[in-house]
Parts: structure tokens; C-alpha cells; sequence
């Protein structure tokens, strides 16, 4: 069983498991019911240095699946999020990352949300996990519990390094912009 974070706490990935190269991070949700359209919740990842991402090419998402290294790979796009466990993954080979590569994060975002007048305050159940390809343990978890009515889009975490180590840090922060107020403030160009 891993740890179970609070937003803000981090762990060492490289004290858990000494031999870890490979994580997937799951992202799962449940989207509470209510009239109109369907929930399509996209989980993406940045890959950053110096705070910014390494090029728009280092953004992952469901129209970019792996990034240029083959270092991250998104697995799929979820178009419901229905059934038990994680909605949509990523696939990180820590020693193929970049070494310019100081953070991964690893935001989520809702599709159409304002077209359909969607928020993460209709969504339940949110989280992220860290486990081991290895031996498929878990490694850390983050339960999201804000109450975020007004934003579209959320990081929920990050990878980074830290004095050699991989860690995990539990984020949780909520944009009202969706994930092109995410892109921008992290350099993406966005057409």
C-alpha cells in the first residue's frame, strides 16, 4: 500500500522503490449525474524545465500521445469515465526523461466545459495514483476533495526530481481557464 497524500505533501518514488524506472500514473473520476451532456474529462502531461514546458511537443495529451523521447505516453482518451478504477493513464520511462526534464505535470481538464456549462464542482471521486510497472504496486495517492465550482481544469499532480530522487507531489490546483489557462502559463502555444 502506498502513501496517500494531502494536497501539497510530496514523496520520495526513489526511496519507495530503489529500483523503480518505470511509473504509470492513473487518473480516475466520477462525474455526478445531471441533466445534459455527458462528462468528457482529458488527463494530459507537461514536460518542464525551468517551469516551462520543453517545447510544444512535450505536451501530451489525447491529439499528442507520446513525447518525442518516448519518454511519456498517453494511453488513450476516456470519453466517459465510466466503470471502476483509473479513467485514463500515462506511462513514464524515468531514464529515458530528458535531464533538462525537471518536472512532469500532469494536469486534467473537461471537455466543452464551458460550452456545456461543466465544472469539477459537478465531479466526485477524483484522483491520482503513482504505481510501480514493475510489480504493479501503488506507490502514492492523492484524493482530491476541494470543492472547485468555477474551475474547468485541474493539475493534480506532479513528477519531478529532487537531488537525484524522483518524487511525487500532490497538487490540486484549480484553474477557471481550463487547460489552455494551464497551457499558457506553462508556454504552450495555443492557437
Amino acid at each position: 500500500m502506498g502513501v496517500t497524500l494531502a494536497k501539497g505533501g510530496n514523496v520520495s518514488l526513489s526511496k519507495a522503490a530503489p529500483n523503480l524506472t518505470q511509473v504509470m500514473i492513473g487518473l480516475g473520476w466520477d462525474a455526478r449525474s445531471t441533466t445534459g451532456a455527458d462528462f468528457d474529462l482529458d488527463a494530459s502531461a507537461l514536460m518542464c524545465s525551468g517551469g516551462r514546458v520543453m517545447g510544444d511537443d512535450y505536451f501530451i495529451f489525447y491529439n499528442q500521445l507520446t513525447s518525442p523521447d518516448g519518454s511519456v505516453e498517453h494511453t488513450g482518451d476516456n470519453l466517459t469515465g465510466e466503470g471502476d478504477g483509473d479513467d485514463e493513464s500515462l506511462l513514464v520511462d524515468l531514464p529515458r526523461v530528458p535531464q533538462q526534464c525537471e518536472k512532469i505535470v500532469f494536469p486534467v481538464s473537461i471537455h466543452m466545459a464551458d460550452e456545456r456549462g461543466q465544472t469539477f464542482g459537478q465531479v466526485s471521486n477524483a484522483f491520482i495514483r503513482v504505481v510501480n510497472q514493475a510489480d504493479g504496486q501503488e506507490l502514492a495517492r492523492y484524493d482530491l476533495s476541494e470543492d472547485a465550482s468555477t474551475e474547468t481544469a485541474m493539475i493534480f499532480g506532479e513528477l519531478y526530481r529532487y537531488q537525484g530522487e524522483w518524487k511525487f507531489r500532490a497538487v490540486g490546483q484549480g484553474y477557471a481557464s481550463g487547460l489552455r489557462g494551464i497551457a499558457l502559463d506553462f508556454g504552450v502555444n495555443v492557437s
